[in-house]
């Protein structure tokens, strides 16, 4: 999740040195001299103070230095406790129920007044315009663990988390995707064009104005509904770029770098249960049990009892079922590696009874069960049933005898005979 905050306003700065966006592929480009896009590599040769993206580290690092600042020369009082926690809702909201589960995935439906509501708190995370940031998601999810991945967590834990929008990127590496339905939609695209004036009335205006005229806290607003707010929510998203991706369960794939934890759901409005997301990313909901803390999907799900959000995508339970079982039995077969099963069957010769009975004849001692002839010299001292049971059997078939006629033997007994194969038995000689 997130969006490069380069591009902000979505607007175009075009020239020799410059950035620019191509609206079109949805990318922002560093510019050289000759008017052509710099290479990752020659990114990666610049000097360090040359290679941060000044615009988004501003964005990402001013609030939490004009936080931590005000913290003790500003009081925090109720109102503006209240007013904080519901800027957080409604733009962390934004972003997990609008940004990702709505457009991102068109994981359900939602009335216009929803949506208002979305993109216009989701431009307040400043986290980059709807168009953009959902650009960046679907290829995440299509190019997942890739050099095409935007913020691919092979490339390091803290680029995942903030690194791809602290440093310039190469922004031809991102992996194309479709999103002709987002240009197509007239409200993302006002959001798009509008970005910044959005942004700041939403993120900024509205909550001052409110701590201001309804409480008489300027200050206060600004501290904590905004710049506070704005901080902990960017975490927020940029732990499941980060932490969803490193740390965690993975009961429904182990295919990709995806993990579910409690934890992270509650940092980020649910969004913690990542391994099921990217599993069945069109699901409206992360947490699937009720139980499961995902306040995104209680919303959206509240939402529709008033018809103001219907189509709730779910994926089949018959479909969820399979993919545990299918991790299950990968964790299975990963184990069986681990045990010796005694020699493989396929790697055994054949032997016919007269050549049994002859090694018989010779001393050795070998029994044939359910098909297989076992050498059972190493075995014939420790048998519960003694050894002249076993004598009694030696070069003879002992199948009806091992399956209950005489004694009904356990699946452990069956298991410590993998270890004395010698070969596949065949009646009659070829």
């Amino acid at each position: 999740m997130g969006a490069d905050t380069a591009v902000a306003s979505g607007s175009t700065r075009s020239g020799p040195g410059e950035v620019e966006f191509d609206a079109q592929k949805g990318a922002v480009f560093e510019k050289t001299k000759a008017s052509k896009y710099m290479t990752q590599q020659d990114l990666n040769e610049l000097p360090i103070l040359q290679r941060i993206n000044w615009l988004s580290t501003t964005i990402i690092v001013t609030p939490l230095i004009a936080f931590l600042i005000g913290i003790p020369l500003v009081p925090l009082r109720t109102p503006i406790l209240i007013l904080s926690a519901v800027q957080y809702l409604l733009t962390g909201l934004g972003i997990t129920g609008g940004y990702h589960r709505l457009w991102s995935h068109r994981a359900y439906k939602a009335s216009w007044p929803v949506q208002f509501v979305l993109a216009m708190w989701g431009a307040a995370a400043f986290e980059g315009s709807a168009r953009w940031w959902c650009r960046n998601h679907r290829a995440h999810h299509r190019y997942v663990d890739t050099d095409q991945d935007p913020y691919s967590v092979h490339k390091g834990f803290w680029y995942a988390h903030a690194g791809w929008m602290i440093l310039k990127q190469d922004g031809r590496r991102s992996g194309r995707v479709d999103i002709s339905d987002l240009n197509e939609n007239k409200l993302i695209m006002f959001q798009h064009r509008n970005y910044l004036a959005c942004a700041l009335f939403f993120g900024f205006v509205l909550p001052c104005a409110i701590g201001h005229f309804a409480f008489n806290d300027f200050l206060g607003a600004l501290v904590y509904a905004c710049f506070g707010r704005m901080f902990f929510v960017h975490q927020a998203t940029f732990c499941v770029n980060s932490l969803a991706h490193y740390w965690g369960e993975q009961p429904f794939s182990t295919h990709h770098t995806s993990f579910d934890s409690i934890i992270t759901a509650f940092v980020t409005l649910g969004e913690g249960y990542h391994n099921y997301h990217h599993e069945f990313p069109h699901d409206y909901r992360n947490g699937i049990r009720w139980y499961q803390y995902d306040p995104t999907k209680w919303i959206v799900r509240s939402l529709s009892w008033f018809g103001l959000t219907w189509d709730l995508v779910r994926f089949p339970n018959n479909e969820i079922a399979k993919a545990r079982v299918q991790v299950k039995q990968e964790e299975l077969d990963e184990m069986k590696k681990r045990i010796d099963w005694g020699l493989e069957i396929e790697s055994l010769p054949t032997m016919d009874l007269l050549e049994l009975q002859a090694r018989a004849e010779k001393g050795e001692k070998v029994i044939v069960i359910d098909g297989m002839v076992y050498e059972i010299s190493k075995f014939i001292g420790s048998h519960p049933g003694g050894e002249k049971i076993l004598l009694f059997w030696n070069g003879r078939d002992a199948t009806n005898a091992f399956n209950g006629e005489v004694y009904k033997h356990s699946k452990a007994a069956r298991n410590l005979l993998m270890h004395y194969r010698l070969a596949v038995f065949k009646e009659k000689p070829e």
